[in-house]
C-alpha cells in the first residue's frame, strides 16, 4: 500500500541518506505553556525512497517519528501545513466531505440495525452452543463488520454488548466464528489508533479472559495485536537473539502494553482541544491530570518489569553491581587517558572477594592449593578465573557445576560467554556462596587513596576547566548552587518507592500505610495524597528495610534494581552494594515447611547424600525446601494439600527449579541424577500450579542434554515423556520448543536409535504445527519491545519539551538493559549465515559439528581448496581459528591465506597468512578485526609434505553478541536529531525575524544542554551511550544554529557578526557592572562560551591507532565512539563571521585613521582591545587568534597601494623611534620598550602579505641610518627575531649578519696590521747587521766593492719598495697618538642603496694617518679575496662612502659625530674659516646632506658658527671662539644628525608602486600567453625574473630609483602573484594548487618601456661598497696655535 508524499520539499537530514518528512497531523493538545500542540507524524525514507527518482509514492508502513510541534517550529518547518487561519491542516479533508455527505436520517437508520444485528448475533450464537454454527450467524456477523468499516458508525459498536459477542466469539471452539470475530476487530481497528487500542484493551481486561480463552483463542486476539502494531512500531531486531516468552506471559505483556497506550492516550487528550467547552474547574483538570500521570507512571513501571523478566534482563544482571558512569560532560568528547597530574575520570570498580575462603597467595605451591581448591569447592559456588586458559580470561567469574577424573576437570558455568568451559583446579578462586563475598577496594587502591587525601590532593570537579580554557562549563550550575541535599525525596525517588508499595498484598499494604501515618502525624492517606507526599529520607530508609521481607522473588529483584535502593538502601548507606541471592536468602517466607518443623521443635529431615542433594546444597537454604518437594513428591501418592505450598514458594522463588532443569546440561555421566530430576518433573507437570512455574527459562538446558551425542537412551527416553508431557499440558511451551529448534533435534535422536523413541514422533509433530505460532510470538516480542522503546524516546521528548522531571519507575533499568554493550560472545552458526567450500559441498557440514573426529576434505588441484565464510552483519571477528590434526600428514595445510571482501566477487584484501606447523592443532587466522568484512575466504595455498588435497577437521568463529545498543542508539538519536533540528530551525526563524533575540539564543541553549546533560546524568549507564546522545544533540541543535547566524543576509551581515559588532562597540561602556552594556556583553560572551566550548583547547594528539579491548565484557561497535573535537563546521563558520567582524574593524579604523600623526599607538591600542575582545569571547583558541589575524590583514589588504605604503612607513618609523628611545634607559626606555612589544604584535600580521614588501623597503632604510649612526645592539637582533616573517627578502636580518662579518674582518686586519708591523721591524734588524758587517776591514778590495755593491742594491730595492707602500706605511712613521679606526663593509645586496651612493675619496677628504689605515684595510681586503678557489663571478672590489660615525676631542669635550662632520672639523684645524661652497667642491656631497651635517655643528651645542656672507653662497664655517661662552662645557656631545624619515607619497613611493604594477603586466602577459593551462609557480617567477632583466622595462626614472637589474626577487614577484590571486585575476587549479592561470582581464598602469641597461650585454659585475669607523688610541694632540682644534680618536 503507497501514498503521496505531500510535504517533500520539508526534509530534515538524520543521517547519511536518511531523511525525514512531515506527513500528517495526528492530534493536537494544550502545552505546558498553554499554547497548543500538534502531533505530526514524520516519514522516515531513505535516499531513492522519498520520490527523488519523480515518483512521489512511498510505503504507508514506513518508519515513522510522531513528534509534538509548536505552532512556531510547524511555522518554521513545513509552513505549508498551516491554513489560511494559521492552524494546522488536519488529514484527509475527503474524507471528512464523506462523512459529512451522510444524512442524519440515514445514519440514525444504520445506527438502528447495527443495534439489531448486534441482538441477533448474540442471540444466534447462543443457540449453537457445541454444533456446527449456522450460515445466518456468519452472514450476521460478516455484515456487522461491514458495517463496522463505516467510520461514522464507529460510536454504536462501543456498546458493551458487542464486547460481549466479541467474547462469546472469541471463545468459540469453531474457527470460522473466531475468524469472523477477527475480521470485526480488524474492522473496527481500521479507523484510528485511538479506537484500535480501546477494542484491543477492552477485550484483554474483560474478567477472568484468561479462564475463557484457549491456546487458539489467545493466539487469535495476540495475532490481532500483532496486525495492529506493526505499522506504528517496525522496528527490526534483526542479529538479535530474543528469549522464548511463552503466550501466557505475552499475553500479560499485551494487556499492559495496551492499558499503558491506552492512559497515555488519555493523558494527550485530557486537554485535547484548546477551545473546547470544558465545565470542569481548573483545580479539577489539574487533580485529573495528575491522577492519569500516577495511574500511567505507575502502569509503565509495571510493564517495564515484566518485560525486564520476560527478557531474562534481571537474571542475566542479577549478581552484578549497579553500572555507574563517571560525571563528564557529554557535550566534549573524552580523551583517552587523564591529563598531566589528574586522576582517570573512569571510576575504578570494586572487587569482590571471599570472606572464608584462602587465596591462592597463601599457599607454598600450587599443587598445594589445587588439592585445597579440590576438597572445599561444592556445586553452585563462585568461583573467579585466576590465569587466561582458551577461552576463558583472568578476572572472569562463573558458577562451579561439577568435577570428573578427565583433564581438564572443572566444569564452571562461566558469565562472560553464558556456557560452560572446562578449567584446572588451580587456576581458580573461591569466591563461595553470595553470602561469603563481599565487595572491597584494592589495598593499593585504599592506600593511594588516603594518601592523596594526606597530602591534600583534592580531584578536581569536570565542572571547572584547567587554566588553559574557558573556566567553567556553561550550561552547568556551580556546585554550590546544585550540591545542597534535599532533606526529602523528589517526586520520581518517591513514586518509585510508592511503586512497591502499590505492589503489596493487603496486610502487608496496610502494615507499610501505618508506618508513612505514624511518621506523617496520622493523615490519612488516600491515592491523591500519597501522590503528593513529601517523605523525608528517614522515612524512606525505614521503608526501604521494611520492603524485602514482603515482596516476592520478582518484586524483590526489581527493588534491588531500581534507583531508589541504590540511594538510600541499607547496603548504599554501608558502602556496599546489594545482590539479590543474598537478600532472597535472609527473605525466606516463614510459611515454609523448614520454619514449620522448627516451630514444631521436629527433628530436621535426614536425607541420604544423592546427587540430587549434592546439586541443591548449591542453593543455599533454599535447596532443603525443595529436598523436602522431591521427599513428598516420592512419598506414595502425594495429596495436591501437601505439594501446593511448595510450588507457590518456587513461584515466588524459582531458583532451585532452575537449578534442576539447568542440571540437565550437565554431561551424560550423571545418569543417576538426570533421572531423577526427570521423575521430578514428570511429577510436577501434572498440578495445576505447574504451568505457572518458569519452565521456559531453563528450556535450553533441556534442549543440551537432547542435543548431546552422549545422553544415555534411557535419559533421552524419559526426556521425551517428559517434553511431551509439558508440550501437552501448555502448547506454549511447544511454541518455545519450536523457537528452539526442537525439531532438528528430535529427528537426529530418531535417526540416531532408529526411531526407537516413544511419543518422540508425537512430540515432533506438535512441536512442526506450533511454527506460526513461533513466528506469531517472536512478532509479538518484537512489536512489544518496539513499543516499549517508543514509548520511552516518547517520554524524553516530552521531558525535552515541558522540562518536568520522568517519574516512571524503572526509567533508567530499562535504558541500562537497552544501552548494554556486547559483553557476551557467540560462536559458529551465530556469526555466520553460510559456509561454501571449494570441492564437495556435501561434507562441508563437518567443518561445523564440533566434532574433531570428522573432517571435511577437498578434491582438486594444489593451491585451489578455499572455504568461504558469509558473515552476520555488523559481526567483528574477534577470532577466527583453523582446526587440524598431525595426524593427516600430507593432508594437513602448510600455508593458509585469509582475505576479506564485500562480496564473493571482491575479496581482494588480505587480512593474513599463516604458516602452520606440522604439531598444530588449532590454527588462529584472525584476530580483533576493527572492521565488518561481509564475506571472509580462507585459502588452503600449500599442503604438508607437497600434498595435493587437504583435509580441514573445523572452523571456529568468535564474535561479539548483537546487543540491543545498536538499535535504541539509531532511534535515540533519530528522535533527538529530529526534535533538536526542528527547534533549531524555529529559533534561527526567530532570529532572522529579529536580531535583538539572539541575545536570547544562550539561556535556551544553556536550558536544552543543561537537561540533556542531567537527563544523561540520571539515567545513562556509560559513557558511550552518554556520548553519542551529547555528539547528536550538538550536531542537531548548535550546528544548523550556527550556521544560520553566521550566514549573512541581502546586506552582508551575519546576525552573530551584528552581536559581536555591538558587543565591541560597547566594550568601553560595559566596565561598569551596573551598566546595560555590561548586562549585554556577559549574555554575548556566554553566548560565545557555549558555541566554543566543545572544542578542545590544546592541540589534539598525534593520530595513534588505538589499542582494542582485551577483555570480553567490553564494547565492540566501534563505529559509536565519539568524535573527538568540535565539528569542523561550527569551527569554520564561527571563525569566519568573527574574521568578518575583525575585518570591518580594522577596515573602518584604517580608513578614518590612516593619516593621523599617532596611527600607530592608536592602532596597536585597537588591534589589543580586539585581542582581549577575542580572549573573553572565545578563550584561548589558535583558530580564532589566527581568524582575528586573518580578518587584520584582510582589512589592510583592502587599503590601495600608496595608503598601505603609509601604513607601512608609519609602522616602520614607530619601531625606529622605539627602539631608539629605549636607549635612554630608565623608567622612559622600559615604557618605549613596552610600546615596542606592542607594536611588534601587530607587525606580525603582515607576514606573508602584500604591505610587507614595502614595510621591509622602509624598515630596511631606517635600520641602516641607526646602526651606522648609534651602532647595533641586542635589541635590533631581538626584534627582528620576532617579526622576521614580516621580511620577504631577509634584507634586515642580511644587515645584522653583514656587520658581524665585518667585525670579523676586523679582528683579521689587527691580525694583518700586527703581522706587518713584525715584517717592518725585521727588515730594519737585517738592514742593521749588513750596516754593521760593512765596516769590517777586508784584505781584498774586490770582495769590498762586491759588498758596497750588495748593500746599494738592497737600499735599493727597499726604497724602491717604500716607494710603493708610501702611502700605505703612513702611519707607521707617525709620530703622534694614533687613533681607533674600525671598518664596516657593506653589501649593496642587503643595504639600502640610496644610503651609500656618495663616495668618499680618501686622498683629498682623509689626513695621512687616517688615510694609511684605509689603504692598508683596502690591500688586506683585496688579499683576503684573492683565494685560488675558483671565482664564479668578478672579484669584489671596496668603495668608500661617507657613512660611518667618529667621536673627536675637543677640548674638554667629546663630540660624538657623522663621518662628513668628522673631515669638515678636521678640515678646520689648518683653516680659520672655509665657505660651504668650498666644502662641496671639496667633497663632492650633494648639499642636502652637507646642510644635514652642518646642522648640528652650528646649533647652540656645536663648535662652529655660520656666518652668512653676501659674496659667498652658503655662509662661511668658523670655529665659535671659546670666550663668547659664559663657561667651557664638559662631557659628550651628540652632534649625529638626526633620523630623516621618507615619506610614502614621495618619488620614491610611487617608484615602488610602478614596480608593483610593471610586475603585474609581466605576470599577466605571461599566464595569457599559457592559456587554460597556466603555469606551475616556480616556472613562472623565473620567467618573470628573466623578462625583468632582458625584456621590456619601465620607464629611466624608474631605472635609477631601482639601481637597474638588481631591484627584484622572487619574493617581489610572490607578492604581486597574491595581490593578483586576492583580486581574481589569476586562479589556481583545483586539482593542481601549484599551477596558475590567468583569470579576467586586469586594469594595470603599464609604463612605457625601454631597456632595463640599454647598450650593456650582460649585467654590471656587483658592487661592494665600503664605510669605515674611526678610533684613536692615546691623548688627544693639539694644534701648534691656541685656539682649540679637532682631534680624532674614534
Amino acid at each position: 500500500m503507497v501514498g503521496e508524499l505531500r510535504y517533500r520539499e520539508f526534509r530534515v537530514p538524520l543521517g547519511p541518506g536518511l531523511h525525514a518528512y512531515p506527513d500528517e497531523l495526528i492530534r493536537q493538545r494544550v502545552g505546558h505553556d498553554g499554547h497548543p500542540e500538534y502531533q505530526i507524524r514524520w516519514l522516515i525514507l531513505r535516499r531513492g525512497d522519498d520520490g527523488d527518482g519523480g515518483s512521489s509514492q512511498v510505503d504507508c508502513k514506513a518508519e515513522h517519528i510522531l513528534l509534538w510541534m509548536s505552532n512556531d517550529e510547524i511555522y518554521a518547518n513545513c509552513h505549508k501545513m498551516l491554513g489560511e487561519d494559521g492552524q494546522v491542516i488536519g488529514p484527509s479533508q475527503e474524507i471528512a466531505g464523506e462523512a459529512g455527505a451522510l444524512d442524519k436520517s440515514v445514519l440514525g437508520e444504520m445506527e438502528t440495525d447495527v443495534k439489531a444485528l448486534i441482538q441477533r448475533a448474540l442471540r444466534q450464537l447462543e443457540e449453537c452452543v457445541g454444533t456446527i454454527p449456522p450460515a445466518p450467524l456468519l452472514h450476521t456477523v460478516h455484515v456487522l463488520s461491514a458495517y463496522a468499516s463505516i467510520e461514522p458508525l464507529t460510536g454504536v459498536f462501543k456498546d458493551p454488548r458487542v464486547l460481549d459477542l466479541l467474547m462469546h466469539m472469541l471463545s468459540s471452539p469453531d474457527y470460522q466464528i473466531r475468524w469472523s470475530a477477527g475480521r470485526m476487530i480488524q474492522a473496527l481497528a481500521s479507523h484510528d489508533a485511538g479506537t484500535r487500542t480501546q477494542i484491543l484493551l477492552s477485550l484483554s481486561q474483560q474478567e477472568a479472559i484468561e479462564k475463557h480463552l484457549d491456546f487458539d483463542s489467545r493466539c487469535a486476539l495476540l495475532a490481532l495485536f500483532a496486525q495492529a502494531t506493526l505499522s506504528e512500531h517496525p522496528m527490526s531486531f534483526e542479529g538479535i537473539q530474543l528469549p522464548q516468552v511463552p503466550g501466557r506471559l505475552l499475553f500479560s505483556l499485551v494487556k499492559r502494553y495496551l492499558h499503558v497506550t491506552s492512559l497515555l492516550d488519555q493523558l494527550n487528550d485530557s486537554t485535547a482541544e484548546p477551545g473546547a467547552q470544558n465545565n470542569s474547574s481548573p483545580e479539577e483538570l489539574s487533580g485529573e491530570r495528575d491522577r492519569l500521570e500516577l495511574e500511567f507512571s505507575m502502569a509503565m513501571g509495571t510493564l517495564i518489569s515484566e518485560l525486564v523478566q520476560a527478557m531474562r534482563w534481571d537474571w542475566a544482571s542479577s549478581r552484578q553491581g549497579p553500572l555507574a558512569r563517571s560525571s563528564c560532560s557529554i557535550f566534549q568528547p573524552q580523551l583517552a587517558e587523564a591529563g598531566p597530574g589528574l586522576p582517570p575520570t573512569r571510576a575504578q570498580p570494586s572487587i569482590r572477594r571471599s570472606r572464608r575462603f584462602r587465596p591462592r597467595s597463601e599457599f607454598a605451591s600450587g599443587n598445594t592449593y589445587a588439592l585445597y581448591v579440590r576438597e572445599t569447592l561444592q556445586p553452585g559456588m563462585r568461583v573467579r578465573m585466576l590465569d587466561d586458559y582458551e577461552e576463558v580470561s583472568a578476572g572472569d567469574e562463573g558458577e562451579f557445576r561439577q568435577s570428573n577424573n578427565g583433564v581438564p576437570p572443572v566444569q564452571v558455568l562461566w558469565e562472560s560467554t553464558g556456557r560452560t568451559y572446562w578449567v584446572h583446579w588451580h587456576m581458580l578462586e573461591i569466591l563461595g556462596f553470595e553470602e561469603d563475598i563481599e565487595d572491597v577496594v584494592e589495598a593499593e587502591d585504599y592506600h593511594r587513596a588516603v594518601v592523596g587525601g594526606a597530602l591534600g590532593v583534592a580531584v578536581p570537579s569536570w565542572r571547572w576547566k584547567p587554566m588553559t580554557e574557558l573556566y567553567a562549563v556553561p550550561y552547568v550550575l556551580p556546585e554550590d548552587e546544585d550540591a545542597e541535599e534535599s532533606e526529602h525525596l523528589s517526586q520520581a525517588e518517591w513514586w518509585e518507592l510508592l511503586f512497591f508499595i502499590k505492589k503489596l498484598d493487603g496486610l502487608d499494604h496496610q502494615e507499610v500505610l501505618q508506618i508513612l501515618q505514624e511518621n506523617l502525624d496520622g493523615e490519612v492517606l488516600d491515592d491523591e495524597i500519597l501522590a503528593e507526599l513529601a517523605v523525608p529520607i528517614e522515612l524512606a530508609q525505614d521503608l526501604l528495610l521494611a520492603l524485602p521481607q514482603r515482596l516476592d522473588d520478582s518484586a524483590l529483584r526489581d527493588l534491588l534494581n531500581c534507583h531508589v535502593y541504590r540511594k538510600y538502601g541499607p547496603e548504599a548507606l554501608a558502602g556496599q552494594p546489594a545482590y539479590p541471592t543474598l537478600l532472597e536468602a535472609q527473605a525466606q517466607p516463614q510459611e515454609s515447611a523448614g520454619a514449620a518443623r522448627e516451630e514444631g521443635k521436629e527433628p530436621p529431615t535426614q536425607y541420604p547424600d544423592t546427587p540430587l542433594r549434592r546439586l541443591m546444597e548449591g542453593c543455599g537454604p533454599l535447596g532443603r525446601t525443595f529436598l523436602d518437594l522431591e521427599h513428598a513428591l516420592s512419598s506414595g501418592g502425594p495429596q495436591e494439600t501437601e505439594i501446593k505450598p511448595f510450588l507457590l514458594q518456587l513461584q515466588r522463588q524459582p531458583q532451585p527449579f532452575l537449578t534442576l532443569m539447568r542440571s540437565l546440561a550437565t554431561p551424560a555421566a550423571n545418569k543417576p541424577l538426570h533421572l531423577t530430576v526427570l521423575r521430578i518433573l514428570m511429577q510436577l507437570v501434572d498440578f495445576p500450579e505447574a504451568p505457572l512455574l518458569p519452565w521456559h527459562e531453563a528450556m535450553d538446558a533441556c534442549m543440551a542434554c537432547l542435543r548431546s551425542p552422549d545422553t544415555d537412551r534411557e535419559v533421552l527416553q524419559e526426556l521425551m515423556f517428559f517434553l511431551h508431557r509439558l508440550a501437552s499440558v501448555s502448547r506454549d511451551y511447544a511454541v518455545v520448543l519450536n523457537q528452539l529448534g526442537a525439531r532438528d533435534a528430535i529427528s537426529k535422536a530418531l535417526e540416531k536409535h532408529l526411531g526407537k523413541l516413544e511419543l518422540a514422533q508425537e512430540l515432533r509433530d506438535m512441536v512442526f504445527k506450533c511454527e506460526k505460532h513461533a513466528h506469531l510470538y517472536r512478532k509479538l516480542t518484537t512489536n512489544i519491545l518496539g513499543g516499549c522503546i517508543q514509548m520511552v524516546l516518547g517520554q524524553i521528548e516530552d521531558h525535552r519539551r515541558t522540562h518536568r522531571p520522568i517519574n516512571i519507575p524503572f526509567f533508567d533499568v530499562f535504558l541500562r538493559y537497552l544501552c548494554q554493550g556486547s559483553s557476551v560472545e557467540v560462536k559458529e552458526d551465530k556469526c555466520w549465515e553460510k559456509v561454501e567450500v571449494s570441492s564437495n559441498p556435501h561434507r562441508a557440514s563437518k567443518l561445523t559439528d564440533r566434532n574433531p573426529k570428522t573432517y571435511w576434505e577437498s578434491n582438486g588441484s594444489a593451491g585451489s581448496h578455499y572455504i568461504t565464510l558469509h558473515m552476520h552483519r555488523g559481526v567483528l571477528v574477534r577470532q577466527l581459528t583453523l582446526l587440524v590434526a598431525g595426524e593427516d600428514s600430507s593432508y594437513m595445510p602448510a600455508r593458509v591465506v585469509v582475505f576479506g571482501g564485500d562480496g564473493p566477487n571482491s575479496l581482494n584484501t588480505e587480512l593474513n597468512s599463516v604458516n602452520v606447523m606440522p604439531s598444530a592443532s588449532r590454527v588462529v587466522l584472525l584476530e580483533n578485526l576493527n572492521r565488518f568484512w561481509p564475506v571472509i575466504q580462507i585459502r588452503i595455498k600449500r599442503c604438508q609434505q607437497g600434498g595435493i588435497d587437504t583435509r580441514i577437521r573445523g572452523v571456529e568463529v568468535l564474535g561479539p553478541k548483537p546487543t540491543f545498543w545498536p538499535v535504541f542508539r539509531e532511534q535515540l538519536c533519530r528522535h533527538t536529531r529530529l526534535f533538536y533540528m526542528v527547534r533549531a530551525q524555529a529559533w534561527s526563524q526567530d532570529i532572522a525575524e529579529d536580531r535583538r533575540s539572539l541575545l536570547h539564543l544562550s539561556s535556551r541553549l544553556n536550558g536544552a544542554l543543561r537537561q540533556e546533560q542531567n537527563f544523561a546524568d540520571r539515567f545513562l549507564p556509560d559513557n558511550e551511550a552518554a556520548q553519542a546522545l551529547g555528539k547528536t544533540c550538538w550536531e542537531a541543535l548548535v550546528s544548523p544554529l550556527v550556521q544560520n547566524i553566521t550566514s549573512p543576509d541581502e546586506d552582508g551581515i551575519s546576525p552573530l557578526g551584528w552581536l559581536l559588532d555591538q558587543y565591541l562597540e560597547c566594550r568601553e561602556a560595559a566596565h561598569n557592572p551596573q551598566s546595560r552594556a555590561a548586562a549585554f556583553s556577559s549574555r554575548v560572551r556566554r553566548l560565545t562560551h557555549l558555541l566554543v566550548h566543545v572544542e578542545p583547547c590544546e592541540a589534539p594528539p598525534p593520530a595513534v591507532a588505538a589499542p582494542r579491548p582485551k577483555g570480553r565484557n567490553q564494547s565492540h561497535d566501534w563505529s559509536s565512539l565519539a568524535t573527538r573535537g568540535l565539528p569542523s563546521s561550527i569551527v569554520r563558520n564561527l571563525t569566519r563571521c568573527w574574521g568578518a567582524v575583525v575585518e570591518e574593524q580594522v577596515n573602518n579604523f584604517l580608513t578614518s585613521h590612516w593619516r593621523d600623526d599617532d596611527f600607530v599607538p592608536r592602532y596597536c591600542e585597537h588591534f589589543h582591545n580586539l585581542q582581549k575582545s577575542s580572549s573573553e569571547l572565545f578563550g584561548p583558541r589558535a583558530a580564532f587568534l589566527l581568524a582575528l589575524h586573518n580578518g587584520c590583514a584582510g582589512g589592510l589588504l583592502k587599503l590601495p597601494f600608496l595608503k598601505a605604503a603609509h601604513v607601512s612607513e608609519q609602522f616602520a618609523r614607530h619601531i625606529d623611534q622605539r627602539i631608539q628611545g629605549s636607549r635612554i634607559g630608565g623608567a622612559r626606555g622600559m615604557e618605549m620598550l613596552a610600546q615596542l612589544q606592542r607594536c611588534l604584535e601587530t607587525v606580525l600580521i603582515f607576514s606573508g602579505l602584500e604591505i610587507a614588501t614595502t614595510f621591509e623597503h622602509y624598515y630596511q632604510h631606517y635600520m641602516a641610518d641607526r646602526l651606522l649612526s648609534v651602532g647595533s645592539s641586542w635589541l635590533e637582533g631581538a626584534v627582528l627575531e620576532q617579526i622576521g616573517p614580516c621580511f620577504p627578502n631577509r634584507l634586515p636580518q642580511q644587515m645584522l649578519r653583514s656587520l658581524s662579518t665585518s667585525e670579523e674582518l676586523q679582528r683579521q686586519f689587527h691580525v694583518y696590521q700586527l703581522q706587518r708591523l713584525d715584517q717592518q721591524l725585521l727588515k730594519l734588524d737585517d738592514t742593521e747587521k749588513k750596516m754593521q758587517g760593512g765596516q769590517e776591514a777586508s784584505d781584498k778590495e774586490h770582495k769590498g766593492e762586491k759588498a758596497e755593491e750588495a748593500e746599494g742594491a738592497g737600499v735599493a730595492a727597499a726604497m724602491g719598495e717604500e716607494d710603493e707602500e708610501e702611502e700605505e706605511d703612513e702611519d707607521l712613521y707617525y709620530e703622534g697618538a694614533m687613533p681607533e679606526v674600525s671598518v664596516l663593509v657593506l653589501s649593496p645586496r642587503c643595504w639600502p642603496i640610496a644610503s651609500i651612493r656618495h663616495t668618499l675619496n680618501p686622498r683629498t677628504c682623509l689626513p695621512s694617518y687616517l688615510r694609511g689605515t684605509v689603504n692598508q684595510y683596502s690591500n688586506f681586503y683585496s688579499k683576503s679575496q684573492s683565494y685560488p678557489a675558483l671565482e664564479q663571478g668578478p672579484q669584489r672590489r671596496l668603495q668608500w662612502t661617507w657613512l660611518g660615525r667618529a667621536e673627536l676631542q675637543f677640548g674638554d669635550q667629546t663630540l660624538h659625530v657623522s663621518t662628513v662632520q668628522m673631515w669638515l672639523l678636521l678640515y678646520l684645524n689648518d683653516l680659520k674659516a672655509v665657505s660651504v661652497e668650498s666644502l662641496l667642491a671639496l667633497s663632492g656631497l650633494s648639499p642636502d646632506m652637507l646642510d644635514q651635517a652642518i646642522g648640528p655643528l652650528t646649533s647652540s651645542r656645536g663648535p662652529l658658527d655660520l656666518e652668512e656672507q653676501k659674496d659667498v653662497p652658503g655662509g662661511v664655517l668658523k670655529i665659535r671662539d671659546a670666550s663668547e661662552e659664559p663657561r667651557p662645557r664638559r662631557g659628550n656631545v651628540w652632534l649625529i644628525p638626526p633620523q630623516m624619515y621618507l615619506k610614502a607619497e614621495d618619488e620614491e613611493g610611487r617608484n615602488l608602486e610602478k614596480r608593483r604594477n610593471l610586475l603585474n603586466c609581466l605576470i599577466v602577459r605571461i599566464l595569457k600567453a599559457h592559456g587554460d593551462e597556466g603555469l606551475h609557480i616556480d616556472q613562472l617567477v623565473c620567467r618573470v625574473l628573466d623578462a625583468w632583466q632582458k625584456g621590456p622595462c619601465p620607464p629611466r626614472g624608474l631605472v635609477s630609483s631601482l639601481s637597474k637589474g638588481s631591484a627584484c626577487g622572487s619574493t617581489d614577484v610572490l607578492s604581486c602573484v597574491l595581490h593578483l590571486l586576492g583580486k581574481g585575476t589569476v586562479r589556481r587549479h583545483d586539482d593542481r594548487p601549484h599551477t596558475l592561470s590567468y583569470a579576467v582581464p586586469v586594469t594595470v598602469m603599464e609604463p612605457h618601456t625601454e631597456s632595463l641597461n640599454p647598450g650593456s650585454s650582460g649585467p654590471n659585475p656587483p658592487l661592494t661598497f665600503h664605510t669605515l669607523q674611526i678610533r684613536s688610541r692615546g691623548v688627544p694632540y693639539a694644534s701648534c696655535s691656541g685656539t682649540h682644534s679637532f682631534s680624532t680618536f674614534r
